[in-house]
């Protein structure tokens, strides 16, 4: 249907155009057609990354269909938006506020405490 213009189809045109336009015009004609083709080049790239994009988009949303979101491992911190929320720990003594003064027995924690209540004699 539509061939390529070969070497001597565009040495045609050019001399046709140089005929037409003369020599001041013709510098002035070719900016401006290469400034349209620059410009439906871009066009064209981005309407093509539009494209894509939209396709690995509905990609993603088939997998998260065929793959249900899976639970937190236990232990774990989950994120949600800007808040964070604790998951219970199996060990106490990574939870925040832990304090190891209470895994002492009772007797070392009440002769500490009353060794602080006391006054220095003075």
């Amino acid at each position: 249907m539509m061939k390529r213009m070969g070497f001597s189809e565009t040495i045609f045109l050019f001399l046709l155009a140089l005929v037409i336009f003369g020599p001041k015009k013709l510098p002035e004609i070719a900016r401006q057609i290469g400034k349209a083709l620059n410009e439906f080049r871009r066009a064209s790239n981005e309407f093509k990354s539009q494209i894509e994009s939209e396709i690995s988009h509905l990609e993603v949303e088939e997998h998260r269909k065929i793959l249900p979101p899976s639970d937190p491992p236990k232990g774990a911190v989950a994120a949600s938006g800007f808040k964070l929320e604790a998951v219970a720990s199996p060990n106490p003594c990574l939870e925040p506020g832990f304090d190891p003064g209470a895994m002492r027995p009772a007797s070392e924690q009440e002769s500490e405490h009353q060794s602080m209540m006391k006054a220095p004699d003075a």
